[in-house]
């Protein structure tokens, strides 16, 4: 396959993936918001949405002030964002209309009728007045995405780019989830108490499609531990660290080329250490921590992905 066609494939799905995870991140969000809880505690909240995704600077930069319009406004809508979600449908769709001919009909006028949708979405600012409902249709469009490649595309490397995409994004934005909410749930529900805590960790897992997964792997009071184990070392949850990281080893299996060993083995290497990690030995040496070298393992995988199989980012601006 051309690098440039499997360079569009897997930016097609990593942009609709990060547009999926960005609604995801605001949803939880804005079901927190709806708990009392001190203006401080509220504008914190959003400050702290942003810094998952390196977004502060930008941020203040053009607005003003801190308010869940503005944030809403920034992380929907604003062409100046790379990672909103306007941006990302428009990577996606341009990506998917430069190998359209790669693609089935159906996964390609999903990708177009979802840009064409969003734009009557964003004329009635819907994002503004019925944030809930915006956000549902997003991660509703994703899904769509998703099953209609699964149904209808041929299972060759064009199609095992499109899920390295998918996975490498969404093992990115799970940890960044799970690090920003486990640092603002110290920070702030805990105060609320126990049943703070349980509203807050229940819209979390929401936001990960994992409350009923919860439910039934545990059938027990929700704990920080319980979620952080589900999140990140059962292989079973879709959304999981080690799910996400047991695909992007299968299909970087598939397409292998003479300079893809060292990507292999380093994605390899990172999918054994979850299988074998202990949640203890992991909340012991700090979430965190463990979350921000996990993230930059993940950088690495997607850089040795981009050197072995993509076309150069020079490549791209001589073009």
């Amino acid at each position: 396959m051309l690098s440039r066609t499997a360079d569009h494939l897997f930016w097609m799905a990593r942009y609709t993936e990060r547009a999926e995870n960005t609604a995801r991140m605001l949803d939880v969000r804005v079901q927190y918001s709806l708990m009392p809880q001190s203006a401080l505690a509220a504008q914190q909240g959003w400050r702290t949405m942003l810094g998952v995704s390196e977004l502060e600077r930008q941020f203040d930069a053009k607005y003003s002030a801190l308010t869940q319009k503005e944030v809403i406004d920034f992380m929907v809508r604003d062409p100046d964002n790379p990672s909103s979600i306007a941006s990302c449908l428009a990577g996606a769709r341009e990506n998917a209309r430069a190998v359209r001919g790669t693609l089935t009909t159906e996964v390609w006028e999903t990708e177009n009728t979802t840009w064409i949708e969003l734009q009557q979405h964003l004329r009635n600012r819907t994002f503004e007045h019925q944030p809930g409902q915006f956000l549902e249709w997003v991660k509703h469009r994703s899904h769509l995405s998703r099953g209609v490649t699964l149904g209808t595309m041929f299972q060759d490397g064009a199609f095992n780019f499109i899920r390295l995409g998918t996975f490498l994004e969404r093992a990115d934005n799970t940890a960044r989830i799970l690090d920003v909410k486990f640092r603002f749930l110290d920070s702030d529900a805990i105060k609320a108490g126990p049943q703070g805590e349980f509203y807050y960790l229940a819209a979390l897992l929401r936001s990960v499609s994992a409350f009923e997964t919860y439910r039934k792997v545990y059938r027990d009071a929700i704990t920080p531990a319980r979620v952080a184990a589900l999140l990140i070392l059962e292989e079973k949850m879709p959304r999981s660290l080690v799910a996400c990281m047991a695909a992007v080893v299968s299909n970087l299996r598939e397409i292998r080329n003479d300079v893809s060993y060292d990507t292999e083995e380093l994605a390899g290497n990172l999918y054994d250490q979850l299988r074998h990690a202990v949640i203890d030995d992991i909340l012991e040496e700090g979430l965190h921590d463990f979350l921000t070298v996990f993230l930059a393992s993940i950088e690495q995988v997607g850089n040795g992905i981009s050197s072995d199989f993509l076309v150069p980012a020079a490549a791209e601006d001589d073009a």
